[in-house]
This record gives structure tokens, sequence and C-alpha cells, in this order.
């Protein structure tokens, strides 16, 4: 009897499918904390792929703060928060994020992967219709596969397709969702926000946006682009991460109290898992203080994002349209954002090169910092110029279709 082949063997084959389309990833070790400044490979690196936005990272306060946590709780939340895994850390970081947000209540959850993925199933099921922009961040996107509703999509940003599926599909369902990112994270552009809310409303849906680039980034107190567009008054779902601006790890959902108890006895991805540590729990509550305290963070932050477009502009190097701190240069393909990507690292800058399937198409990602000086950006930009002559790059509009 002949051999029968491995139950495994596809493995091997995808793997090579990757590698010829120049698809296949691995990890980058860098040295150290981050920074304006890291190191890879032994050399230095000026840093423009970290969405550390506030550059508190690797703030002592933070290291401080979490060190305190440690010592007073331990390492761990040893249980679901319902069980043993909740302490006071955990209670005072949810009514900081809510001040912060203008809300009245938040909850914590171990990831922002495990917010949208939770939060979406509890919200809708298989009798509802969820209504999704086509750029939507992947756990958005899991979030509304796994919840078993009826998922639409409409073409990134284009409300007259919101208005459409909604006039069209509405009335078929029990409840609808509509899904959002607010800033778009591997484009840099913001969601149209009060009229999607508009048409929510005249159509009786819920929304449900992602601040995951928002928050501690945009708005004059650093509470994202609900506050940047002035929603706050406005019934909504606003979901985020403590991984990026605020420089820890774990995610939130923060709206009315009356929301944040529904979900904190229905949403499985928070019931069913271990607590935030206490260690991320004490750095985030501790970066919203310094948010606080240093507003001057959010000035240069926003300052820096509209130096490098002016740069690029003046030098005629052509990105997609950006109204954060997320600038990206379109590429013609994956093999030569790879290339590009490795000839800036050589230099000493590091910029991510982001392909497919992240994206549909190629970008270099340039992300900047409250910390980053003109100097840093000047440099990035004089660097990258000479690389972009003759690469023959798609236009600066969104160019790639839904996937």
């Amino acid at each position: 009897m002949a051999k029968a082949a491995s139950p495994y063997g596809w493995i091997a084959k995808s793997l090579a499918t990757l590698q010829r389309a120049k698809w296949h990833r691995q990890v980058q070790p860098i040295e150290g904390k981050g920074g304006t400044t890291i190191t890879l490979e032994g050399r230095p690196c000026l840093n423009f792929a970290s969405n550390d936005y506030l550059g508190l990272a690797g703030d002592d306060r933070l290291a401080a703060a979490a060190a305190a946590a440690v010592k007073t709780y331990g390492t761990g939340s040893t249980g679901s928060r319902l069980l043993s895994g909740h302490r006071p850390i955990h209670d005072e970081l949810e009514q900081a994020i809510a001040r912060l947000k203008g809300t009245e209540a938040a909850l914590v959850f171990s990831s922002g992967y495990l917010a949208n993925l939770g939060t979406i199933a509890a919200l809708v099921d298989h009798r509802d219709l969820i209504v999704a922009d086509q750029y939507n961040h992947s756990s958005l996107q899991m979030g509304a596969r796994l919840s078993g509703a009826t998922v639409v999509v409409y073409e990134h940003n284009r409300l007259e397709q919101l208005e459409q599926c909604l006039c069209e599909r509405r009335s078929h369902h029990r409840r609808c969702l509509v899904v959002t990112d607010s800033v778009f994270s591997m484009d840099g552009d913001l969601c149209p926000l009060p009229a999607i809310l508009d048409l929510a409303e005249r159509w009786n849906a819920m929304v449900l946006v992602d601040e995951a680039h928002g928050t501690g980034v945009l708005g004059a107190t650093g509470g994202g682009a609900v506050e940047y567009l002035n929603c706050r008054h406005r019934p909504l779902v606003q979901i985020g991460t403590l991984s990026k601006a605020l420089g820890s790890l774990g995610g939130y959902v923060t709206g009315s109290a009356e929301l944040i108890d529904f979900l904190r006895n229905r949403t499985a991805t928070w019931i069913y898992t271990t607590g935030l540590s206490p260690a991320d729990a004490a750095a985030a509550r501790t970066a919203i203080a310094i948010l606080h305290q240093e507003p001057h963070r959010l000035t240069q932050l926003a300052h820096n994002g509209d130096y490098l477009r002016q740069q690029l502009d003046q030098l005629q190097i052509q990105y997609l349209d950006s109204e954060s701190p997320i600038v990206c240069i379109p590429v013609k393909d994956a093999a030569t954002v790879l290339a590009l990507g490795q000839q800036l690292r050589q230099q000493g800058i590091f910029v991510a090169a982001v392909r497919p399937p992240t994206v549909p198409t190629s970008r270099l990602r340039m992300t900047v910092m409250a910390t980053h000086s003109q100097q840093d950006i000047d440099r990035l930009v004089h660097t990258i110029q000479p690389l972009m002559a003759g690469q023959g790059c798609p236009p600066a509009e969104h160019p790639h279709p839904a996937e």
C-alpha cells in the first residue's frame, strides 16, 4: 500500500507561494527601547515605523508605574475579571479612559483585537445587518464575520453607497451596526463620522468606530477622531487600543453606562479571558495622566505630520490623502516596496514596507511621533526622494479596489 501523503504537506507549498509573491514575512528584532532612534541588526536607525505616536512607550514614568503595579499586584491578573482577575487598577484605568473619551463608562480588554471581536459579536447576530467600510482593520472584519450577521461592505468612505445599503437592506433585519475605523491605519485618512452618524440616525442603526489610531492622536485633549470631528455628544460605540499612543497593551470599549454593563455581561472575549495585567493597566493609566499634563505632545505630533506632508509636497513625492501622523507613499508592487524598505534601512531609516495581503496595494508607510525633530523628518524625506525617482508608482489617490 502506497504511503499516504502527509496531511500537513500543503503548508510547505503555501509557504513557497508566499515566497514567490514576495508576501512572506518574518520578524525584525529591535534591540532596547523603542523611540525615534532604534537599533536594528546592531546599527542605529531613525524610526518612522512605530505607532508610538506620543513617544511614551519608552518613558521612564510608564516603566515606574508598571513596576509599582507588579510589586503591589504581581505579574498577572490570575483569572478572568468576573472571577479572580479584577484589581483596583482596572477600575482606575477604565475611569481614566471614560474621562479621556468624554463617556459615561469604559471596559478594558486584554487587546484591541479582542475588544473588536467580542463587542461586535455581542451587539449583533445572525438576525442582524453589519454595514462596513472596505478598508476596516482586520479585527473589525473578523468580528463582523464571526458575529454571524449579514455583512455588506461599502467602498471606502463612499457615503452614497452606505446610504444605498441602508435603504435597500435595513428593513430586512432586526438590528443594524455601521462599522468603521476612525483613522484608517494603512492609509492615514479619516472616516466622515458626522455624516455616518446622520445616516445611522435616519435608518435606526448603531455605529461602532475603532479609534485605535485616533486616541491620543487627534482632538483638543487627545480624545480621538470623535472629539476632533465634534461627535462626542452623539450616541455611538467607541473602541480603541492602549498599545499605540498610550504606550502600553490592551484594548477598551467606551460609551454609555448601559452599553458597558451589557458588554460586561455578554462579551465572550472579556468574560472568558484573563484580565489585563496590572503592569499594562498601570502604564496605560499613567500615559493618560501624562497626556493631560503635557498637551504639547499633541501639538507637536500634529505639527510633525503637517511638516512631513509639506516637505513631500515640495519635493513632488505623491502620498495618499492623510489627516493623521500616518503618511503612505504608494509603490507599484511588493518586490519594489521591499527593495525600497531595505535601501532605506541601509541608510539608517526604518520605514514600514507594507504589501499584500495586509493591503491590496503596496506602500511605504511612514508614521511620525511627537518626539521626532524637524531634522529627523528632513533626513527621512531627502533620503526617500532619490529612491522614488523612476519607480513608476501609482497615483496618490486610493487606488485599490475592494478585496
